[in-house]
């Protein structure tokens, strides 16, 4: 019974070894990728804080800027000043709602729609010409591996 106790032991010690491994190989090669995608953002003619903030606001057309706020961990107060830049460069507009007037929410114009369009291409553009370069049994495990790393952010806070 102890050789099975401790074999077990064993295994569970491994098996966190292993996902330590993996952890650590897989935190820089996220931070490259995500740097990169950034550079792209940015020679797509937007900051990577600006475009996340109107990917929000394309999916949730509306939301307000507390909501907004809330949403990207910041303060209103901050959150206003990026929506003011926002709105100042044509990119958001700013709507009363129809059931509050007290409430504003917040749209895309056609040129907000258009830097992210641009983005997109470029960010899509990026990944493949490096995705071009792996083997097709490379390209394989990579679209094998999407499916549990999508789930990795949603995993511990429930969404």
């Amino acid at each position: 019974m102890r050789n099975r106790v401790n074999d077990m032991t064993n295994t569970t010690a491994k098996s966190r070894t292993d996902t330590l491994a993996v952890a650590e190989r897989l935190r820089p090669v996220l931070l490259q990728i995500n740097r990169e995608l950034r550079r792209e953002t940015r020679a797509g003619g937007a900051s990577p804080e600006h475009v996340s903030l109107l990917v929000a606001i394309k999916y949730t057309p509306g939301i307000g800027v507390r909501e907004l706020a809330a949403r990207e961990r910041i303060s209103a107060a901050a959150m206003s000043k990026h929506v003011d830049r926002l709105e100042r460069d044509g990119l958001v507009t700013r709507t009363p709602s129809e059931e509050d007037r007290r409430r504003v929410g917040l749209t895309l114009t056609p040129e907000g729609q258009k830097i992210l369009r641009r983005v997109r291409s470029r960010r899509t553009a990026w990944l493949i010409s490096r995705l071009d370069e792996l083997s097709p049994e490379e390209l394989d495990s990579v679209e094998a591996a999407l499916e549990p790393l999508a789930r990795l952010p949603h995993e511990l806070d429930g969404r």
